[in-house]
């Protein structure tokens, strides 16, 4: 379990320069037990120096409680300890200084100098003391001896605790590498769950767009036409009862169509649903990704107007009562689903604009297929009548030149809008054929 670095800035609470009291504790006890040892040693090396044995007890108190500084200031430690050897003390604060000394993150070269120097000093102060031993006689082996044990008494007191250190330091260092990677992979995860919580709504919002230009396009051309031929129906149902049959035949179809329509789109809703259902179950980054794919597969999915539906539409209003002349310029040509059902739906839409604010105006509806694009504009003449522009009292909602807008400007294309200085209005749009 690893912790943050916030989380192991909080828990420096221990004094001076100690990470924690319990390393404080350590650090004392093993600065007394090295000050006892030295105060101990201090008394043979007094008598050998021919010095008080008090003051030889006081330099070794003074010698091994430099200990306690070993975690700020290992390299003193070391030297003291080196310095102190000649005298035959300092043992434990020479293993533990060159213990402390490998674990910091020191250059290598400082770390090896003063293990060698360490290991040269032991040797050699070993290497007097036996000789002087077999002098006096308490040792009688060979000479082969006094090489062995300088040599074995020196790397035993210098190569466990150097290569101990250095393993632990590495160790150490290794571990604040892998905390740091968690915590910057902890970031990237979160980082990567707020985008993929953003994109998610996007994908919603976007759909949720899509949806209500479709359903405002399927409403609003089919009701209008539905509208127009009930209102024709009523004025027609005594005079002309063949027309009356005509007309209603008429609604019943467009009414047919806009249920088939509303019917897409409900299924688009529905895939909605099923990526909302998988949130509870899935991480927040796959939720998000399904989001926007499901939103783009439903919208492939579904089944849009296309381009060779256009002389139907333009029928339709023709029977609704519409003076409007279609003309195609060009090679006709397939294009992409997108294309062509945002060229469908902005004649649509151009269309039902005319039934509500312009009924009875004549109306030019012109396509032109050209090498890389698409361009349609409908047209039309101001209407005969003013005020039979709210004969049939079509709502509006501001919302359809809006929405053919959006359509053109998201593949790319051109779109304008705008009255004609006869007194009519005029929509035009070009779109990239990709």
């Amino acid at each position: 379990m690893t912790t943050t670095g916030e989380e192991r800035t909080m828990g420096l609470t221990g004094p001076w320069w100690w990470a924690r009291w319990r390393s404080a504790v350590l650090d004392g006890s093993l600065a007394l037990v090295s000050a006892v040892e030295c105060g101990a040693e201090g008394i043979p090396f007094a008598r050998d120096a021919g010095i008080p044995v008090s003051v030889g007890i006081v330099f070794g108190l003074i010698a091994g409680s430099v200990l306690l500084v070993r975690r700020k200031w290992p390299i003193a430690v070391v030297l003291v300890a080196i310095a102190i050897t000649p005298a035959q003390m300092g043992f434990l604060m020479g293993i533990v200084g060159l213990y402390t000394l490998a674990t910091c993150e020191l250059p290598r070269r400082i770390i090896v100098a003063l293990a060698g120097m360490s290991l040269l000093g032991t040797m050699i102060v070993t290497l007097v003391r036996v000789r002087q031993d077999m002098a006096r006689g308490d040792l009688t082996l060979g000479d082969w001896f006094v090489p062995f044990a300088s040599i074995t008494t020196s790397l035993g007191l210098t190569a466990p605790p150097l290569l101990l250190g250095l393993y632990v330091g590495a160790r150490r260092r290794l571990m604040e590498s892998l905390r740091e990677r968690a915590d910057s992979l902890e970031r990237e995860l979160q980082l990567l769950a707020e985008r993929a919580e953003e994109r998610a709504e996007w994908a919603r919002n976007e759909e949720r767009t899509r949806i209500a230009r479709e359903m405002h396009d399927v409403v609003a051309h089919r009701v209008s036409l539905m509208v127009v031929h009930a209102a024709a129906l009523q004025a027609v149902a005594r005079k002309d009862p063949e027309k009356a049959v005509r007309n209603a035949a008429l609604v019943g179809d467009m009414g047919r169509q806009a249920l088939t329509e509303l019917r897409e789109m409900l299924g688009v809703l529905r895939a909605g649903e099923d990526v909302g259902r998988r949130a509870a179950s899935e991480p927040l980054a796959a939720v998000g990704v399904a989001a926007a794919d499901a939103a783009s597969r439903a919208a492939d999915e579904a089944e849009g107007p296309c381009l060779s539906e256009l002389e139907e539409l333009v029928g339709q209003s023709a029977e609704a009562g519409m003076a409007v002349d279609l003309s195609v310029e060009g090679e006709v040509r397939p294009y992409a689903a997108e294309v062509e059902q945002t060229a469908y739906r902005v004649v649509q839409e151009a269309l039902t604009n005319v039934h509500k604010h312009a009924a009875g105006a004549k109306t030019y509806v012109r396509l032109a297929h050209r090498g890389a694009e698409i361009a349609m504009q409908v047209e039309n003449e101001p209407p005969p009548e003013p005020a039979s522009a709210s004969a049939a009292r079509l709502p509006s909602g501001g919302n359809g030149l809006l929405g053919m807008r959006e359509r053109v400007v998201a593949l790319g294309g051109v779109f304008v809008s705008g009255p004609t200085d006869a007194g009519g209005f005029r929509v035009s749009a070009v779109i990239p054929a990709v």
